[in-house]
């Protein structure tokens, strides 16, 4: 069985082209003989910006690029069309596809209601700065342009339990829902960050109505006939009680398929028992990103030769729960000028793409742009314009083929020292093994063991990033070594 790597098949800052789906359908191929076996689409149905909406600002579901609405018919990425031709191709090079499912909240309601709030404080949710009083919201969805088909469903207020926007005010602030049937404040979520953490954004939805969860029960099985996906990265899963997920996934493995892969985005950067709650509360329906390690990542690429790589896996999802875990170097939030941007300097990606993609632990996710660069200009907090080029990390194409040829068998770890790391993967009965070696100071060697199998076998660096070769001694112990600020994967020469 070759090892699963999934690749992140966007980023923040595509153009509004609508040429994604056509791209990813032309590049299967290629993507299928490197040793991606997963791709993870972004969001499919329609934005409140339409043709220009990364797609986390839902406003229909349903449409995947086949109504006119809020100003296309197609999305960013393409028209539905197109969306469903490249996915039978994907299928067709034997990778499967897992869609970002987007259910915290829904933006872009065409028409107002007459609803009872009361206001919040932003930094403490739990805390009312108000008495109840009557707002005009936009919170009424009856999505004209789709005339009901596939779902004749009307959000209105009973469908949220917040909002941030008065009409009539003209005023943005966080607004609790009063007139509530379904309870009062907001949903019981793990995360008590702001004191509740519910509320993200826009309309926020309402899990407690069994009119709601019914339909996305219907939404997340008419998506499975129409595209035939084969999992999901649910969004914003920290904003959402996780007894709606626990329902949803087993409704959706129950009368769809079993097998349906789920990650979380539970996105809490050094806090690992955060995570672990959560994953208890879910009993452990979906893995999580590990945004653990994805800090560790950002600060051992800021420290330099003061981080000590022994440390690299402390306190990380991927140490704790290696099971439920998906590792990451970097993803849409990460990179420069998001929301939640810790990016890992270029000098460390090969080492960071390392350390997921050749070991047991944890399931590997590629960011689009390491794999194929990426160029944008955007504002930073500071209110001025910036231009950022993010190049392809070098060498990832062959850590991927590494990944999927070498890194298979029993693994020896020589986490020893704060500059210079390593480990070894035996193989099996179908793959050779292979030897990591890691730096990040100055030229590093290591003697370790793969293994009486390879007993006076000589080995080279698939990389190339060292040119010696290395012959291993009657135990298969080698002295294997790796060039400053670099890593080298030790293969048997044939």
């Amino acid at each position: 069985m070759i090892n699963g790597t999934i690749l992140q098949a966007f980023h923040w800052y595509l153009p509004d082209d609508g040429k994604l789906w056509n791209q990813l359908k032309g590049e299967t191929a290629k993507l299928a003989d490197m040793g991606i076996t997963a791709l993870w689409l972004p969001p499919a149905g329609k934005g409140t910006e339409g043709s220009r909406s990364i797609g986390y600002d839902s406003y229909d579901i349903y449409d995947l690029g086949e109504f006119d609405q809020k100003g296309s018919v197609r999305t960013k990425y393409g028209t539905k069309k197109e969306l469903i031709a490249a996915i039978k191709s994907i299928q067709q090079a034997g990778i499967k596809v897992y869609v970002d499912v987007v259910l915290n909240h829904m933006g872009g309601a065409g028409e107002k209601e007459k609803v009872m709030v009361r206001r919040v404080n932003p930094d403490n949710r739990n805390e009312f700065t108000s008495d109840p009083f009557e707002i005009e919201a936009y919170t009424k969805f009856t999505f004209p342009g789709r005339k009901g088909k596939y779902s004749k469903f009307i959000w209105d207020y009973h469908c949220f339990s917040g909002v941030d926007y008065a009409a009539n005010l003209d005023e943005t602030a966080i607004f609790s829902i009063v007139n509530n049937p379904y309870g009062e404040g907001w949903e019981e979520v793990v995360d008590d960050e702001k004191g509740n953490y519910d509320y993200l954004m826009y309309c926020d939805i309402e899990f407690r109505n069994p009119a709601v969860r019914e339909e996305l029960k219907r939404w997340g099985k008419w998506l499975y006939d129409t595209l035939h996906y084969d999992g999901f990265r649910l969004d914003a899963v920290k904003h959402i009680s996780p007894k709606f997920f626990n329902e949803w996934l087993d409704a959706m493995r129950n009368e769809i398929n079993p097998e349906l892969f789920a990650v979380g985005e539970y996105w809490s950067p050094g806090n690992l028992p955060l995570l672990l709650k959560y994953i208890e509360a879910t009993g452990g329906r979906m893995s999580l990103f590990d945004a653990c390690l994805q800090n560790n990542f950002h600060a051992a690429s800021r420290a330099g030769r003061e981080y000590d790589l022994y440390t690299i896996f402390h306190d990380t999802l991927v140490s704790a729960r290696p099971d439920l875990t998906v590792t990451v170097v970097a993803n849409h939030d990460t990179q420069p000028l998001q929301a939640l941007e810790a990016p890992v300097d270029p000098w460390f990606k090969p080492i960071a793409y390392a350390l997921i993609l050749l070991r047991e632990q944890g399931y590997p996710c590629i960011f689009y742009p390491d794999l194929y660069s990426g160029y944008y200009t955007d504002k930073g907090q500071d209110g001025q314009d910036h231009e950022i080029f993010m190049p392809q990390v070098n060498k990832l194409d062959l850590l991927i083929r590494a990944r999927k040829q070498f890194a298979y068998g029993e693994q020896k770890d020589y986490l020893d020292h704060g500059s210079c790391i390593g480990w070894t993967r035996a193989g099996d009965a179908e793959h050779e093994g292979c030897a990591v070696l890691i730096s990040n100071d100055e030229h590093g060697f290591k003697n370790m063991a793969m293994g009486e199998r390879y007993a006076g076998n000589q080995f080279t660096d698939f990389l190339q990033n060292h040119t010696e070769i290395v012959t291993l001694d009657e135990n298969g112990k080698g002295n294997f070594q790796v060039s400053p600020g670099s890593v080298s994967v030790w293969i048997k020469k044939t």
